[in-house]
């Protein structure tokens, strides 16, 4: 697993001839070593749609922890070990321009661009607003599958890292704050929270796509939050063969 990696950057001339460089979007995953599949085969399938450069960076606790960056005990109903490093993506991105976070069992079927064009300042944070209620009572390999308000809201976040309301999400706060206080973003106020449309995080077994209206309704990013097919109990869950195809392909290339 590497740490960071960045597709390069893109320059551009401008109408009056000077030469501009467009920074990489960042990109923070959300990493467990008991789903490093998962964070390979997002990353690649990131990677090999994107039309603009991309910096994806793990994120990994054990090395959060010998940076002094995180040093919150695991909770109990923690069913990974990004569930409150997540929060951190601001202050990784050095409170500057946009980032994004994504958990690692996400698929990516469509051009990254497409998302960050989305982008408006006038929001703290953008992400998938979910009306969702699970109805399993274990997810994955068996963790607790918990329910709370805007759940699955901070699996897919764009971050405005330079937004003064972000700055709040200090490596103190990460580590002190309650699970409540975090993945509801409760500091924010509603309006700061823009809207991202649900195929951005398609949620296996919960968002469907409707027939007549596959353009609106097919997903750019499935989002295996069940648990995904990397795990033997959910081998055959609902786009199992797509991610099962991306991973032979991340997997070749990688031998090569």
């Amino acid at each position: 697993m590497t740490m960071t990696v960045t597709n390069g950057e893109v320059h551009s001339v401008t109408a009056n001839g000077g030469l501009t460089i467009n920074k990489p979007f960042k990109i923070f995953v959300g990493y467990d070593p008991r789903e490093d599949i998962a964070y390979e085969v997002c990353h690649h399938s990131i990677l090999k749609r994107s039309s603009i450069p991309v910096e994806i960076t793990p994120i990994v606790q054990s090395d959060l922890r010998k940076n002094g960056l995180y040093w919150r005990e695991r909770g109990q109903l923690e069913s990974t070990e990004f569930s409150f490093t997540r929060f951190l993506t601001p202050h990784l991105a050095n409170y500057d321009g946009w980032a994004m976070f994504v958990d690692c069992d996400f698929l990516y079927l469509a051009d990254i661009k497409e998302l960050r064009d989305l982008i408006d300042d006038k929001y703290a944070i953008m992400c998938v607003q979910h009306d969702y209620t699970p109805k399993e009572a274990t997810k994955m390999d068996g963790a607790v599958q918990t329910v709370y308000p805007r759940k699955n809201w901070s699996s897919m976040v764009l971050y405005n890292c330079g937004h003064p309301k972000n700055k709040v999400l200090t490596p103190e706060v990460v580590n002190t704050q309650t699970g409540a206080f975090l993945h509801r973003f409760q500091w924010l106020e509603d309006e700061e929270i823009g809207s991202i449309p649900f195929v951005w995080n398609f949620l296996e077994g919960h968002n469907k796509v409707m027939e007549g209206d596959h353009t609106s309704t097919s997903p750019k990013a499935i989002h295996y939050t069940r648990g995904g097919p990397w795990f033997e109990s959910w081998k055959n869950c609902e786009f199992a063969e797509l991610w099962f195809k991306e991973k032979d392909e991340c997997v070749n290339e990688t031998k090569k």
